[in-house]
């Protein structure tokens, strides 16, 4: 037995001696499997709210907010005044003492505390939302509200805690539209009169969620919208020359509309040729509107929404297709524009882009739940809300196409999938640019295709090279941090690129098309009008395509780990092709991935070898032996240059 033992210890001495003496042992890396593939804790386990595989748990809950709207546009004053009317439903264990509403319109203040996020200071400001009273309505009776503004939020401090059940809440107010400063809410002139993009328009409730309770993070700019999810019925009172653009059903079109205009609405309905409901020259023609003074009420209804906005101008053209979705359903895509965008190669196809776009979403990931969506031409430049997008009204082409694609898209991300863009603004900014690279490839045989706007690849040209400046830039922060401290030099590059770019990863890369598209569609099916967290996201996709992922959220997300994998030797086995080329393979950065070895043979055949992460599971250098029987004129890693590798002149060799 002793004699076996110290035979034991003298192989173990021997092996040692020769792992020492390793050749790859000497090859300079930074790589650290340890690190990179240690397991990422989630922020909690899975419990009876968000189950462990990612989806809703049996005890999820979700709060709601029903709105009855009454606002007036005046085009004298530029103002917007209005009561709305909040039903509100606490389904959560909690008692609320409290109640949070959002007020955006606040962050226009002087005094805001948006304006001094970024160091510039605005010149442009309004007086915000000017609230006249705030009610708790009970039966026929009301009592004021114990209330407190504090930014762009307000708390509703109740005398008795709301347990789960209902509570109305009544609230008048006025603010001024802001003007060409407003960004996503303003009005701008054009020839045959002013245009109104009016969004933020009425006070809005917090969401109270089973994450972090209340969520009061104020609007500062860059972090954009979480909304609870219910039915709005609203009224937008105009001057009566203007067609007002609003998402969901209208109630009373005879009252707005000629008889003219709803033939054609019913004719459009009924074709997938674009119809026009107003052209350029009846924009001045009194017989195109029911009435030629005073102004006219439009009664709107969207359901199950989590917001609405709305154009209003007299100056629109106004158009409209059918929309034809999965199972035989139908929707309508509407555009209205001035006549300054007018044109086949300008908005004259806008219905045509969003009716596209509508179908492939809807084919692909989701389907379109609500009756109509609108493209609206402004000045907003690109800025979603449900059933409605406010687009650049200089756009053409494939610049319009793009944007149209990009903002529709938004209606999945988030407005069907309800993340928390306040917080996490790559949960729909990220995932949403991902979703419209596709649309880009199916649209009209890939008339825009591929697509290389500022949203995928800033510079136009492969998003595998243009990603690695900000990987490799030393105050880049990373995808997980707040949209509202990233600075503007990184928000798009980390808010929109870099996400979008990981999921083209996942998807071509690491996962595949099928087993992505089946867990990426299932994670959109199970969080559809509900409120995903990341670590949702993270295990849907890890459970949908049974991978453990860590490595890849780890490295992507958390951090901006570097990738370069470098081909270190090519040799033939005993110096003959017939007996295989002998690789040396070292990975240099922090980041792993898979990757593809390219052997290009003499006679200009070639042989291509995938090599999965687990080949970094455990070495920091790596050898194999392909398997080649005819001479080898060059190894090239990742030949497709799909990989964001920081160095890719260490990925070929001759031999």
């Amino acid at each position: 037995m002793k004699k076996f033992i110290g035979a034991s210890l003298l192989l173990l001495s021997s092996a040692l001696a020769n792992a020492q003496k390793n050749p790859n042992d000497t090859i300079t890396t930074n790589y650290q499997p340890s690190v990179l593939f240690s397991p990422l804790p989630y922020t909690e386990k899975g419990n009876e709210f968000h189950s462990a595989n990612g989806e809703p748990g049996p005890k999820y809950w979700q709060n709601r907010a029903d709105y009855k709207l009454a606002v007036t546009l005046d085009t004298i004053s530029k103002t917007i005044s209005g009561t709305t009317n909040i039903t509100y439903t606490n389904n959560s264990p909690d008692a609320l003492q409290y109640l949070w509403l959002q007020l955006d319109q606040n962050t226009y203040k002087k005094d805001a505390r948006s304006n001094f996020v970024t160091g510039y200071q605005a010149t442009q400001h309004t007086s915000g939302y000017e609230i006249e009273s705030v009610e708790i309505i009970s039966g026929n009776s009301s009592a004021k509200a114990n209330y407190k503004i504090t930014d762009t939020r307000m708390q509703v401090r109740l005398a008795k805690a709301l347990g789960k059940g209902t509570i109305s809440l009544r609230i008048k107010y006025h603010y001024t539209i802001p003007g060409n400063f407003g960004g996503r809410t303003d009005f701008v002139d054009t020839k045959n009169g002013k245009i109104y993009e009016v969004a933020q328009f009425f006070p809005r409730m917090c969401v109270y969620d089973d994450s972090r309770g209340w969520a009061t993070a104020p609007f500062l700019g860059s972090g954009e919208f979480y909304c609870e999810y219910g039915d709005i019925d609203y009224t937008i009172n105009a001057p009566w020359d203007m067609i007002v653009a609003g998402p969901g059903d209208l109630l009373n079109p005879k009252e707005v509309l000629t008889a003219t205009q709803i033939a054609r609405l019913n004719a459009a309905r009924n074709s997938d040729k674009t119809v026009m409901i107003r052209t350029a020259a009846e924009i001045n023609d009194k017989t195109s509107r029911p009435v030629n003074a005073g102004t006219l009420t439009w009664h709107y209804k969207m359901l199950n929404t989590r917001d609405v906005a709305f154009g209003a101008s007299r100056a629109y053209i106004w158009d409209a297709a059918r929309v034809n979705l999965p199972d035989g359903k139908k929707s309508l895509a509407m555009s209205v524009y001035p006549v300054e965008s007018q044109g086949n190669d300008a908005w004259g196809r806008a219905t045509e882009y969003l009716k596209a776009s509508m179908e492939y979403f809807s084919e692909k990931w989701f389907v379109y739940p609500w009756p109509t969506a609108i493209n609206e031409a402004g000045i907003a430049g690109g800025m979603e809300y449900p059933g409605i997008v406010f687009d650049g009204i200089n756009d053409k082409g494939k610049e319009l196409y793009w944007v149209t694609a990009h903002e529709i898209g938004h209606n999945w991300f988030p407005m069907i999938v309800g993340s928390d863009e306040r917080r996490f603004a790559w949960m729909d900014e990220g995932f949403n640019t991902f979703i419209d690279i596709y649309a880009s490839d199916a649209f009209n045989k890939g008339e825009y295709a591929p697509k290389r706007d500022g949203e995928y690849a800033p510079g136009g040209g492969n998003p595998a090279d243009e990603i690695i400046e900000h990987i490799t830039d030393p105050n880049s922060p990373s995808i997980m941090t707040a949209p509202d401290a990233i600075p503007e030099k990184y928000r798009h590059p980390l808010t929109y690129f870099k996400p979008a770019f990981g999921m083209v990863l996942l998807r071509e890369q690491i996962l595949g098309k099928d087993r992505f598209d089946y867990a990426f569609k299932n994670y959109i099916d199970k969080w559809a009008y509900k409120h995903p967290q990341p670590d949702d996201f993270f295990r849907s996709m890890e459970n949908g395509a049974g991978e453990d992922l860590s490595w890849f959220w780890k490295g992507w997300f958390y951090n901006n780990y570097k990738l370069d994998i470098a081909l270190i030797d090519t040799k033939y086995v005993d110096k003959n092709h017939t007996k295989g080329v002998k690789l040396t393979i070292a990975n240099r950065e922090m980041m792993a991935m898979p990757f593809t070895v390219e052997a290009k043979m003499k006679d200009g055949t070639k042989q291509r070898t995938y090599f999965p992460v687990e080949t970094w599971l455990q070495n920091k250098v790596t050898t194999y032996t392909l398997p080649t029987t005819r001479e080898v004129e060059s190894i090239t890693i990742d030949p497709d240059n799909a990989l964001p590798d920081v160095n890719r002149k260490n990925n070929s060799r001759k031999l």
